[in-house]
């Protein structure tokens, strides 16, 4: 018979995935479908359409502090309930675009909701309702989250052919307000301190001087924007990555979807092994993997063994890393300053998503496949090194 815990937990998933699913779907993964029809109505070229994603990572790594600073204030449930507020009204103002400048003003307001809406945010919802025991949770919430664009691609693509895209947002807007809105406000389960938990469930699992935090924090922060310039380059090149290795036009498609399936898994596996997985031991094995998977690429000549080999590897690997990412701040802070240092961590992050496709690019453009892995491989060994690093912090603080 499940337990109270049980329950809870389930209620704090169920409402989360929900609301985390339409704010990717309806953001971030939205201009899978819609750029394109959005762009020629618009009279804007599709690079300058596209150009709206960045414009959102951007305004949420620099709304990244003051988000942490809302989070300890007023706590998760408000601040996702005024990010389902702005994501409405972003996508409203998407919907009354009809050139470039309310176009890209549209998306810095998403771009505020993606601060206030979307992973930061949403993980310290969690942590704040389980604590330490968080990390199973997380990985469970991410396990769907991994499938919005899954889920709202085809979604999307079937109401602008019904109703146009002008109207799909308007509909989308509207879903942010009368679904999501209400969920945070009132259907997530009070945080362990409102429910009469113990005060274990606040302590950090390291006791720190200032500098000590200082450093610590500076250790997570480099890990994990290296790893984000690894994996956001790369992503959006991979078809065109597997093409200059020598994969046909079908193998480079399932080579691209093969890997969505690896990454999905690998948050599994992280669900799976809950309380007994470690963010260290996650992100050493993750980022190892994907040192590995180049190192496969350099040599795969065409080889589909190889090119399947690495696929494997990479997706693998960059999936239990962006779990690790998430759970980074739980190895050194409290539950208390989850939300905080979260938030703050997620500048980096997010500048280091919003410049990575850019930068790879550019190189694989104009250097080569080869120069692409070689500074792909320098970057996930210093991700490593610093994980490393922080590694041997935390034990020298623990003996």
């Amino acid at each position: 018979m499940p337990t109270s815990e049980t329950r809870r937990a389930a209620k704090t998933v169920a409402v989360l995935a929900v609301t985390q699913l339409v704010g990717w779907g309806t953001t971030f993964d939205m201009l899978g479908v819609l750029g394109r029809v959005i762009a020629p109505e618009l009279g804007l070229a599709n690079e300058i359409v596209f150009l709206g994603l960045s414009i959102m990572m951007l305004i949420s790594a620099l709304a990244g502090p003051k988000t942490g600073r809302l989070l300890d204030r007023y706590g998760a449930s408000k601040v996702l309930a005024a990010g389902s507020v702005i994501f409405a009204a972003g996508l409203l103002l998407l919907a009354a675009s009809h050139g470039l400048v309310l176009y890209i003003a549209a998306w810095c307001v998403i771009g505020l909701g993606g601060a206030l809406g979307l992973s930061a945010p949403a993980f310290t919802a969690v942590v704040e309702r389980e604590g330490q025991r968080s990390g199973r949770i997380i990985a469970i919430l991410m396990l769907f989250t991994g499938l919005s664009s899954a889920t709202f691609w085809p979604l999307l693509d079937w109401l602008q052919s019904l109703i146009g895209w002008r109207l799909t947002f308007v509909l989308t807007a509207s879903v942010h307000l009368l679904v999501c809105l209400p969920l945070h406000l009132f259907a997530l389960p009070r945080p362990v301190a409102s429910a009469g938990r113990t005060e274990t469930t606040e302590r950090a699992p390291l006791v720190l001087t200032p500098l000590g935090r200082i450093y610590a924090f500076f250790l997570i922060a480099a890990s994990t924007m290296l790893a984000t310039l690894v994996t956001y380059g790369l992503s959006p090149s991979l078809l065109q990555i597997f093409a200059l290795s020598g994969a046909a036009p079908a193998l480079a498609l399932q080579l691209g979807s093969l890997r969505g399936v690896m990454g999905i898994s690998a948050r599994f596996v992280d669900m799976l092994l809950g309380p007994r997985g470690s963010p260290l031991i996650s992100a050493t094995l993750g980022i190892g993997l994907i040192l590995a998977s180049f190192m496969l690429l350099l040599v795969a000549n065409g080889s589909a063994s190889l090119l399947i080999a690495f696929v494997v590897l990479y997706g693998f690997g960059s999936g239990v890393v962006t779990v690790a990412r998430a759970l980074l701040p739980l190895a050194v802070f409290s539950p208390r300053d989850f939300g905080l240092q979260s938030a703050r961590l997620s500048l980096p992050q997010n500048l280091a998503s919003a410049a990575a496709p850019v930068i790879f690019t550019g190189i694989l453009d104009r250097a080569g496949l080869p120069a692409l892995l070689v500074t792909a491989s320098v970057l996930a060994a210093l991700s490593l090194f610093f994980v490393i690093l922080l590694a041997l912090f935390i034990r020298g603080r623990r003996a």
